[in-house]
C-alpha cells in the first residue's frame, strides 16, 4: 500500500484503477479548460502569516454547515456519474462522510438512487436538483428526496445550458460505459474496477430510470437527458422550486454579487460559489477570485459556501479565512472513491483535516471559527482590473 500524503496522491491511483471515460469525466472542464485550471491555480495566488508563540493546545475544526453540527468546514460535493467510479459509489462516499462528521450530498444524476443511500446511512444527507422541464418528475424526486429525511436541497443553477466537454463527447461517456473497441480495451486494463462492477446492480442511473416519464431502461435515458434541462431557468422558476421543497435551500453555481443578492430576495438560506468545476463557461473568473466580490454584497445576508477548485485543506482555510462558512469538494473525494472505495473517500477527509489543522495553527489559530483574513496575504490585484460594465 502507498503512503498517501495528500490528493495527489489519491488522484494517481485513481486514474490507473478506473477506465479512461470516468476519470476524463472527472478530471475535464470546458471548452479550452481555462477556467477549470484557475480554479485551482488561482489559489496558489493567496499566501498565509506565520504566527508563532501561541497557546496551539485543544485546536478545533468543528463548526456549523445549515445549521448541522460538522467535524471541519467541508461537505461532499454532488457529482453525477460517482456509481461508475467505484461500484455502488454514492452509498460508500455517503458512509465515509457520515462517519467523518461532514454533510454528504446527493446528485439527481448518481447511480445510487436516493432510496438506495438513505437505506444505507443513518445521517440525513442533501440532495441536489437541477432545474428540469418535466415539473411532474420535478415534485416527484422532491417527494422522495422528502420522504428520505434529506435536510438541504441543493439546486443547480448554472447548468441552463449544457457547457461543451470535449473529452466527454470524444469517448462517448454513458452509463454503463458504451462497449466500443477503445473503451473495451482500456476496461480489459481495469480489472479490479470490472470485478467491482460486476457484483454490483446499480450501473444505471437510479434517480431517473424507472422514475422519469418515457424513461424505462437506459436505452431510453438518452433522448430525456437531452431534453431534461430547462433553459428558461429565471428566478421565478427557482421560487417555484423552493416552494415545492418548503425546507433549507442551498443555491450552486453563484459567480456573481448581483445573482448573490437575488438568491437572498428570493429567500434562499445559502448560496454556494461555484462554476461548475470549470465545466460550463470557460473563461469565467475563479470561485475563490469573486468570492471577496460576493462576501461584501451579501455575507451579512446569506450563508456563503464555496466550491470549485479545493485540493487541499489550505484552500479550505483560505476560503474560510475570506469569509466562506464552509466549502464544497468535488474531484477531490472523487479521486479517492475511485482510488480505494470508500476508505478513499476517507483518507481524502483526513488529508484535507490533517492539512487545515496543521495550517490553521501555523498561521496562529485554534479555532476554525476565529479564523479570518488577518492571516492572509492577497495580492493587490487579486480580484483583477476590469473595465467598468457599461
Amino acid at each position: 500500500m502507498p503512503v498517501i500524503t495528500n490528493i495527489d496522491d489519491l488522484k494517481r491511483i485513481y486514474r490507473r484503477r478506473v477506465p479512461k471515460m470516468f476519470y476524463d469525466y472527472a478530471e475535464s472542464g470546458s471548452w479550452t479548460e481555462q477556467t477549470f485550471r484557475e480554479n485551482t491555480t488561482d489559489f496558489d495566488k493567496i499566501r498565509l502569516r506565520q504566527r508563532i508563540a501561541r497557546d496551539m493546545a485543544g485546536r478545533s475544526t468543528a463548526t456549523q454547515m445549515m445549521g448541522e453540527d460538522v467535524a471541519m468546514p467541508v461537505a461532499l460535493a454532488p457529482v453525477g456519474l460517482t456509481g461508475m467510479q467505484s461500484a455502488d459509489g454514492e452509498i460508500k462516499a455517503a458512509r465515509a462522510a457520515e462517519k467523518f462528521g461532514v454533510p454528504f450530498c446527493l446528485s439527481t444524476m448518481s447511480i445510487c438512487s436516493i432510496e438506495d443511500v438513505a437505506a444505507e446511512t443513518s445521517r440525513p444527507f442533501w440532495f441536489q436538483v437541477y432545474t428540469l422541464r418535466d415539473d411532474e418528475f420535478m415534485k416527484n424526486l422532491i417527494d422522495r428526496a422528502r420522504a428520505a429525511n434529506c435536510s438541504a436541497l441543493v439546486i443547480t443553477v448554472d447548468l441552463q445550458v449544457l457547457g461543451q466537454r470535449h473529452k466527454d463527447l470524444k469517448n462517448g461517456l454513458s452509463a454503463p460505459p458504451k462497449l466500443t473497441p477503445a473503451s473495451i480495451a482500456n476496461m480489459m486494463t481495469k480489472i479490479p474496477w470490472g470485478l467491482e462492477m460486476l457484483g454490483t446492480k446499480r450501473r444505471f442511473f437510479g434517480n431517473v430510470v424507472g422514475h422519469a416519464k418515457g424513461v424505462s431502461d437506459p436505452a431510453s435515458l438518452s433522448s430525456w437527458t437531452a431534453e431534461a434541462f430547462d433553459p428558461s431557468l429565471d428566478w421565478d422558476r427557482i421560487a417555484q422550486i423552493m416552494k415545492m421543497w418548503g425546507g433549507k435551500v442551498i443555491l450552486k453555481g453563484i459567480l456573481d454579487p448581483e445573482d448573490a443578492r437575488k438568491a437572498v430576495e428570493v429567500g434562499a438560506d445559502a448560496i454556494t460559489v461555484s462554476n461548475h468545476g470549470g465545466r460550463q463557461l470557460d473563461g469565467a473568473l475563479s470561485s475563490i477570485r469573486m468570492l471577496p466580490q460576493i462576501m461584501d454584497a451579501v455575507g451579512d445576508k446569506i450563508e456563503v459556501h464555496l466550491d470549485s477548485g479545493i485540493r487541499s485543506g489550505q484552500d479550505v482555510l483560505k476560503a474560510v479565512a475570506m469569509g466562506a462558512k464552509g466549502t464544497m469538494i468535488g474531484r477531490a473525494w472523487v479521486y479517492g472513491l475511485g482510488a480505494m472505495g470508500q476508505a478513499g473517500v476517507t483518507k481524502a477527509l483526513d488529508v484535507i483535516h490533517k492539512e487545515l489543522d496543521t495550517t490553521m495553527a501555523l498561521c496562529g489559530h485554534r479555532d476554525i471559527t476565529e479564523v479570518g483574513r488577518d492571516i492572509l496575504l492577497i495580492p493587490e490585484d487579486f480580484e483583477g482590473r476590469w473595465a467598468r460594465n457599461a
